[in-house]
């Protein structure tokens, strides 16, 4: 038996068939090329019969692609396989894949025969379309739901008519690991000729278990894996071809086979996938997902900091991932995570430093879910003073403002000295307010010359930072401020300038 695989994709036919997808003639041309890229064996360019769209996409696509086989779906119809052919016949690799229905329940219901008559069609539709092109894929639809005996008569009067692969759909995603493994060791023990060609699974992910029987049915003889990029597809999904993919290149020990993909194309095909079909990738998805090569926990984050094995199997720019192993920094990050990654980002802080801004760092992950280098640069750029002391702290702030409402500001100091500080005050706006309320504390009422507030991340919960220029007795200062709160940050940032340009502390205003 072959140790390769044969990756058979249906992105552009399966994979339009999730609900809300269409992809237009460019789309398709541009994602066939991709898949091309990509290193994949069989491109499944559609359903030509369904519209004169997408005869024209799919010969648009035999047209273009050099290297991977173009394959047409056809049902086992004699207008069908025409259609599929006349649009396949340009391609360079030309393939014809027919199906029919084999299951008792859609046998009697959809089609409306008898099992004799559908093995008389079948017979005579194989035999039609092999008249046409060598390469015919045939797919007893609803497999893994048939009578197993009926099943591998029905294979092998696919296989005397002249098909060259047989695929095996599990096309409800019903069947758990166990009922491939039977399905495909009865066919292999059953059907005269089996050996000679090959053997194929199409799974759907209806229960969440089609990569799992993509590979028993790998490992019990299929040599050809069908599927779409990020799993997409009718229902649930199809079987994510970037998982068996990985799968065989990561456990390449335990599973005796290999494919011939380009895996460094895997995350820009996947990507584009995602751009063209509008169809977001889950965040934690298998492979490709935003998280699946970020590491939030601390205990997680010490580990791949001191050896990247200790929590990753794969190296993420194996797969086009160009920033690689993502620290994520969050409330379970630690201290030796925040150290190492502001290391990678430039700054080598001493302990004090790393201290003030560790404990800022936490005070923001209260308020922001993920902190990113943006937030992390603001942070050290407003909490770190090489060797300044500043003569106050900001402690609290409390601000009311509104329509119809006289805007107030509660502010509490910390001075150099430890002594606490409170005052209230009103201003012509929030930050006029808080403004007022720290004059009157400090005893000082500086000359405002700049204040610039902008985002620093995206979102709304963006950190906004402030910087404030001031000028007192004849000194200027600029001071910063950051938070996810505008008011917090614009009374840290006039706090810092003020300070600087302070010549004492000065005890006034009201303790507490």
């Amino acid at each position: 038996m072959s140790d390769k695989v044969i990756i058979f994709d249906t992105t552009l036919r399966d994979g339009e068939q999730s609900a809300g997808v269409a992809f237009s003639l460019e789309q398709k041309l541009e994602i066939a090329c991709q898949l091309e890229a990509l290193g994949v064996d069989v491109i499944e360019a559609g359903f030509p019969c369904s519209s004169p769209e997408d005869f024209e996409c799919v010969e648009a696509v035999s047209r273009t692609i050099k290297k991977s086989i173009v394959c047409a779906l056809a049902r086992s119809v004699k207008t069908d396989i025409q259609r599929a052919w006349d649009a396949v016949q340009h391609a360079v690799r030309p393939r014809i894949h027919l199906f029919i229905n084999t299951s008792d329940i859609q046998i009697e219901h959809q089609l409306k025969k008898t099992r004799d008559e559908v093995l008389a069609q079948a017979r005579e539709m194989v035999a039609f379309a092999k008249s046409l092109t060598s390469d015919i894929e045939f797919s007893p639809m609803d497999a893994t739901r048939s009578d197993p005996e009926y099943l591998a008569k029905m294979v092998q009067v696919a296989i005397e008519a002249g098909a060259t692969t047989i695929n095996i759909p599990d096309s409800v995603g019903y069947a758990l690991p166990d009922e491939i493994a039977t399905t495909f060791k009865h066919l292999r023990e059953k059907v005269p000729g089996i050996d000679g060609i090959v053997l194929s699974f199409h799974g759907h992910n209806d229960l969440g278990m089609a990569t799992a029987n993509s590979l028993v049915a790998l490992q019990h003889g299929a040599r050809q894996i069908e599927g779409t990029i990020n799993g997409i597809g009718e229902r649930a999904g199809n079987t994510a071809l970037e998982e068996v993919i990985m799968i065989v290149h990561t456990r390449a020990a335990a599973l005796p086979c290999e494919t011939a993909i380009n895996i460094g194309e895997i995350f820009r095909t996947s990507k584009l996938v995602e751009r063209h079909s509008g169809l977001s990738v889950q965040q934690n998805k298998a492979i490709v997902g935003k998280n699946a090569f970020r590491h939030g926990s601390g205990i997680h984050q010490d580990g791949i900091i001191k050896h990247r094995d200790t929590w990753e199997i794969m190296d993420p720019k194996l797969i086009g991932v160009s920033q690689g192993t993502q620290i994520v920094l969050g409330k379970l990050s630690g201290r030796n995570g925040l150290k190492q990654h502001l290391e990678k980002l430039g700054y080598s802080l001493n302990d004090e430093d790393l201290t003030h801004v560790f404990h800022a760092f936490k005070n923001l992950t209260a308020k922001k879910r993920e902190i990113d280098d943006r937030d992390l640069e603001s942070l050290v750029a407003t909490t770190t003073h090489t060797g300044f002391v500043p003569q106050w702290e900001l402690l609290s702030i409390q601000v009311i403002s509104g329509i119809g409402i006289i805007p107030t500001a509660t502010v509490i100091l910390k001075s150099s000295a430890g002594e606490k500080k409170a005052h209230s005050a009103m201003g012509t706006g929030p930050i006029d307010a808080i403004c007022e309320a720290v004059n009157f504390i400090t005893k000082c009422k500086p000359v405002l010359e700049l204040y610039d507030v902008r985002a620093v991340t995206e979102g709304i919960d963006a950190q906004g930072e402030v910087v404030i220029r001031v000028s007192y007795n004849g000194r200027s200062s600029i001071g910063k401020g950051s938070d996810t709160d505008i008011f917090v940050a614009s009374a840290q940032a006039y706090v810092a300038a003020l300070s600087r340009v302070l010549p004492a502390v000065v005890k006034a205003a009201t303790t507490i």
